[in-house]
């Protein structure tokens, strides 16, 4: 059986496609809608709103900063020899063009629950790989589909490892310790029905993914990957990192300096000095996972995982071009948060939904509002800094524990990732494409996920 494309999700690609803005346009847009809402909806003034929307562009700076570490050292990770080389032994599997649609999504899925950032990198580089062992063996497959599939995998990230809301709660210090204390992880990441519902919809977006395969005349191919210079994106990773300089056909003797710079014991020992501050941490916390021990974590692999200190460096520099995009709007997007905190505008998005929830829909009202909030906040940390205020202190009225709330926004978070563009910027920088091309596709998945992601919600209750 094969979904019609034309009749569901043709649409949506012709919407996408001519209508939908590059993502600085978005943030810029989200922009002047917040200031409109704020100065038409609110008592705030044309002089107060911009005094609170430029007070608030570094706002998220040290979140920024986490995320930004998150992208790279994610990014580096996933361009290591040993991640690589597994990719590409996969993308070999597919035998049909399905089975590589379905394969990409469960590839950027299971890796956006070890971290979304890394789920977006590997995300593009499965879509590249599979795209061209399939060209060699003849099958037909429509890129941008492809990348939608891969992009598609990262609506269940904030499930996983990196979720960001779980990972604040759980970190002492956090802005509402005063109110809720602390949450642990055990509690929501790694709850039985927070696990369950993320295989349950990682496995509905494969098959989805599967079945939007586009008739024979739609489908449009991977071009041809040039035979020098980059070969994911614009990725300028050297191929090998041996000693010396070349100068015709000789190599000049390396110097000591470049000797310390290719001595893969340095790189080593600085992971595993890593490693052993990780297994301390844990074994005198229990798994008290953070949002740095998470990043520490990922640094840790990835030089475990380098040929060479110049090698890792190489690595992070190609990924630095991943994360200028994401640095530029998240002060545009705090100073979006500060107009919707800083005026009457977080009462009106999030109390009007606590007005009609009850103890067993208070979660899904909570997903709804965060799906909308996320619109214009897309950043977990910045979206509970908005919401978790209003819904803990509704969670304390209905007698509904506070896990469901803060597992309720961190799926209406990622949930309309999948329509808000600001997050397919690390995945799209690799591939190539734009947005226009994928977002038709995630219209679709986006729809699924109302269903599962609230649904499951629902089935939660009050916890």
């Amino acid at each position: 059986m094969r979904l019609d494309l034309d009749r569901l999700a043709r649409p949506f690609v012709v919407l996408s496609e001519r209508y939908y803005p590059d993502p600085f346009v978005f943030a810029i847009a989200l922009t002047a809608a917040a200031f409109a809402l704020a100065i038409g909806v609110t008592s705030t003034s044309p002089l107060e709103a911009l005094a609170i929307w430029g007070g608030g562009l570094t706002g998220l700076l040290a979140f920024t900063t986490q995320v930004g570490l998150t992208l790279v050292c994610a990014h580096a990770l996933a361009h290591t020899d040993v991640v690589r080389r597994a990719i590409e032994r996969v993308a070999a599997r597919p035998a049909t063009p399905p089975q590589a649609y379905a394969l990409v999504a469960l590839l950027a899925g299971g890796a956006s629950l070890l971290a979304g950032a890394l789920g977006l990198v590997v995300g593009a580089l499965s879509a590249l790989a599979v795209a061209e062992q399939g060209r060699r063996r003849g099958l037909r497959l429509h890129f941008p589909l492809l990348v939608a599939s891969a992009y598609s995998g990262f609506l269940i990230w904030h499930m996983g490892y990196s979720g960001s809301i779980p990972l604040l709660v759980a970190t002492p210090g956090h802005m509402l310790e005063s109110s809720m204390g602390l949450v642990p992880i055990t509690q929501t990441t790694f709850s039985a029905a927070n696990l369950a519902l993320a295989g349950v919809t990682l496995a509905a977006t494969a098959f989805l993914c599967s079945r939007l395969e586009p008739t024979a005349s739609a489908i449009v191919e991977l071009p041809p990957r040039p035979t020098s210079g980059a070969r994911d994106g614009a990725s300028a990773v050297p191929a090998s990192d041996g000693p010396g300089r070349r100068d015709g056909a000789h190599a000049d003797p390396p110097t000591p300096g470049e000797r310390l710079d290719l001595a893969r014991a340095l790189s080593v020992g600085l992971g595993v000095l890593l490693l052993a501050y990780l297994v301390a941490w844990f074994a005198e916390r229990g798994f008290a996972l953070t949002f740095d021990l998470m990043n520490w974590s990922f640094l840790c692999a990835g030089l475990l995982a380098a040929r060479s200190p110049r090698h890792y460096v190489d690595l992070i520099v190609d990924a630095s071009r991943t994360v200028g995009p994401v640095i530029l709007m998240y002060p545009l997007y705090a100073g979006v948060m500060a107009l919707i905190t800083g005026t009457e505008l977080v009462g009106l998005f999030s109390d009007g939904f606590v007005a009609i929830a009850s103890p067993r829909t208070l979660g899904f009202w909570a997903f709804v509002s965060g799906g909308l909030v996320n619109v214009f906040v897309p950043s977990g940390g910045g979206q509970w800094a908005v919401q978790g205020p209003v819904f803990i202190e509704a969670a304390k009225e209905l007698g509904v524990a506070f896990r469901v709330v803060v597992l309720g926004v961190a799926y209406g978070d990622q949930w309309t990732n999948l329509i808000q563009p600001f997050w397919t910027l690390p995945l799209l920088a690799i591939v190539g494409l734009d947005a226009r091309a994928i977002m038709g596709y995630c219209f679709v998945v986006f729809a699924m996920g109302f269903v599962l992601l609230g649904g499951g919600l629902l089935l939660i209750g009050a916890g």
